[in-house]
């Protein structure tokens, strides 16, 4: 693995892609003289999206469980909001908030679509305060509170799906047209330089291993259970 993030995603695509897709540089480990290629500030975003994705995976596992009367304690929605709490909401949205967003807003574009965006984030940030504070011991075991905690956790992947998908799809590509490809080169390193300090070397990969571990304390790991049967 790499030293950094950007490093260890690019070679995973490489080594997966049997080198069909040209890079501009190359990666580390591939040549001592030769330079790392870098990810945009973007792209680590969308991957950021990922990790959200999983934990949507996550909360839909803990409600089928509780709909059908399986076992599911409260750890597994506290450990899931905890993680949302730390790298969606107080990392990767606060730099949609500080660095996208503005720009947007500057230069008059997709402003409509902003003021959603900003607006469902604030949104998602209610809704984890409700899982956090329903999804302890002895709030689990209040059926009123499970039913609420049950409510905005239906809110929270009905809300998110749409809204990464938005992102991905409209703002991110328009973002790539409206500022410089210096800018985005130089947001890039802004934001791993906020993930190391927020999270210390590699915060992305360990991000990566506790929803991971999640996933394993639930028996959805395993990605070939996901394939249909034929």
């Amino acid at each position: 693995m790499t030293s950094n993030r950007r490093g260890f995603l690019l070679s995973a695509a490489t080594v997966g892609m049997a080198g069909a897709m040209p890079f501009g540089g190359t990666v580390r480990g591939q040549g001592k003289d030769k330079p790392e290629e870098e990810v945009g500030a973007t792209e680590d975003l969308m991957r950021e999206h990922g990790v959200l994705n999983r934990v949507l995976l996550v909360y839909q596992e803990g409600l089928r469980r509780l709909r059908g009367k399986e076992a599911v304690g409260p750890e597994i929605f506290h450990k899931t909001a905890s993680l949302v709490r730390k790298f969606v909401e107080d990392y990767h949205e606060k730099l949609e908030e500080n660095f996208l967003f503005p720009e947007f807003e500057k230069q008059k574009k997709l402003t409509d679509l902003v003021k959603v965006l900003r607006e469902q984030h604030q949104a998602g940030r209610f809704v984890t305060d409700i899982v956090l504070r329903n999804a302890t011991g002895e709030r689990f075991g209040n059926a009123a509170n499970r039913d609420e905690l049950v409510r905005a956790v239906e809110a929270f992947i009905r809300m998110y799906r749409p809204h990464e998908a938005r992102e991905d799809t409209v703002l991110f590509p328009a973002f790539r047209k409206i500022v410089t490809p210096q800018k985005l080169k130089d947001l890039g390193e802004q934001f791993e330089k906020e993930e190391d300090r927020l999270f210390g070397d590699e915060g992305f990969e360990k991000t990566v291993d506790q929803v991971a571990a999640i996933e394993k304390q639930l028996g959805i790991y395993d990605l070939a259970q996901f394939t249909p049967k034929h």
